[in-house]
C-alpha cells in the first residue's frame, strides 16, 4: 500500500512537470512536488531492496528419518583361542584383523627357522651349495642328514621348513654366518632389523631351547606375521613346499629325501601359501600360516604359546573366522 502511494505521488509530479505554464505559484508547487517525489523514490527503492534481498522463509518439511547401516558382524568375537598370543594380520593393508597379546615377546621354538631361512636368502643365492657340518647331525629331532651331505640352499630350505629339521636349520645358519664373517646371533639380528622386527631376536638358527630357562628365539605374534609374509614374498616356491604333505629333494651325492610335513592341517586350509610349526618345552605349541583370501590378498595367522594339539585347532578356528570376515558374515 505504501509503495502504491509513493508511486502515485511520483506520477503526479511528472504530470505537473510537463504542464505548459509560466505561473510562479504553479512552478513553486512543481518544485516542491519534485523534491517530495525524490524523497519518495529514495524510500521506495529502500523498501524494494529490503523485499528483494531478504531470504525467503523455507517451507516446513516433515523430518526425514536417519537410516544407520548395520555394522558388519565381528567374525572373531566368539573364536575360542587357547594360545597365549595370536594375530590375524592383513599383509596387503598392513594391519591386524584380530589380536590377542600380539605384542607380547614369547619363545618362538621352530618359528625361528623362518628368520634363519629369510636371512640365508638375503645373503646367499638359492643355488649356493650348503654342506651339512658334523656338529649339527646330533641335534634333537627332527633331523634327517649325515655330515658331509651337500644340498642347494633352496632344496635344503624346502626340506628344513617342511619337516622343521633342526640339523638343516643349523647348517643354513652356519653357512650364512660364515659368509658374513659374524656370529649366528649377530647375523640373525641383522636380518630381523632389516625387516623392522623390533621384538624378535634369536640365539641360534633352529629355535631349540638353549636350556630350561632360555629359548633359542623370541618374538611377538605381530613380528612373526610380518616375517612369514616377507618370506612368502621373497621365496614363494620355498614357502609353497610347506603347504604340501611332504617335500622331496636329492642331495649332490644322489641321495633322495622325502620329508613329511609337521603340520597335519595343511590340506584343510584353502589357498595356503606357507605353514610352519614349532614346539619346545619353553614355547609350547606355535604355528604360523599364510593364505590367500582372494586374488593376491595374503593374510598371516600366528599362534604362540598354545599346546601341541590346540595350536592346530586355534589356527583352524582363526582361518575360518578370517574367511567369514571377508565374506561379511559372523561365521561360516
Amino acid at each position: 500500500m505504501l509503495l502504491k502511494m509513493l508511486l502515485k505521488r511520483v506520477l503526479s509530479c511528472r504530470f505537473y512537470f510537463f504542464m505548459e505554464t509560466h505561473d510562479l505559484d504553479v512552478l513553486a508547487k512543481h518544485n516542491r512536488l519534485m523534491r517530495e517525489s525524490g524523497i519518495a523514490l529514495f524510500f521506495a527503492s529502500g523498501f524494494l531492496a529490503i523485499f528483494l534481498f531478504l531470504p525467503s522463509t523455507p517451507k516446513s518439511t516433515a523430518s526425514t528419518p536417519i537410516v544407520v547401516a548395520p555394522s558388519a558382524p565381528d567374525s572373531f568375537a566368539n573364536v575360542p583361542i587357547e594360545a597365549k598370543a595370536a594375530i590375524v594380520y592383513d599383509l596387503v593393508l598392513g594391519k591386524p584383523l584380530y589380536e590377542k597379546n600380539a605384542e607380547a615377546q614369547l619363545p618362538l621354538a621352530s618359528l625361528t627357522k623362518l628368520l634363519t631361512i629369510y636371512a640365508a636368502l638375503s645373503i646367499l643365492s638359492p643355488n649356493t651349495p650348503v654342506t651339512i657340518p658334523a656338529d649339527v647331525v646330533h641335534l634333537d629331532a627332527p633331523h634327517a642328514f649325515r655330515a658331509g651331505q651337500i644340498f642347494s640352499l633352496s632344496d635344503l630350505a624346502r626340506l628344513t621348513l617342511t619337516g622343521s629339521l633342526n640339523d638343516g636349520a643349523a647348517a643354513l645358519a652356519e653357512a650364512t654366518a660364515a659368509r658374513e664373517n659374524r656370529s649366528e646371533s649377530a647375523m640373525l639380528a641383522s636380518a630381523a632389523a632389516a625387516l623392522g622386527l623390533s621384538q624378535t631376536y634369536a640365539v641360534n638358527g633352529n629355535g631349540l631351547d638353549v636350556n630350561t630357562a632360555i629359548s633359542g628365539g623370541y618374538g611377538s605374534a605381530h613380528d612373526l606375521a610380518r616375517l612369514a609374509g616377507a618370506l612368502v614374498e621373497k621365496a614363494p616356491l620355498i614357502a609353497e613346499a610347506t603347504t604340501r604333505s611332504s617335500a622331496q629333494a636329492v642331495s649332490e651325492g644322489g641321495t633322495f629325501f622325502s620329508i613329511k610335513n609337521t603340520d597335519p592341517i595343511v590340506a584343510t586350509i584353502p589357498q595356503l601359501l606357507l605353514s610352519k610349526t614349532g614346539y619346545t618345552d619353553l614355547a609350547g605349541g606355535n604355528l604360523a600360516l599364510v593364505f590367500d583370501v582372494g586374488i593376491a590378498h595374503p593374510v598371516a595367522i600366528v599362534i604362540l604359546g598354545s599346546s601341541a594339539k590346540a595350536r592346530f585347532t586355534d589356527g583352524a578356528a582363526l582361518v575360518a573366522a578370517t574367511f567369514a570376515h571377508f565374506a561379511g558374515v559372523a561365521s561360516l
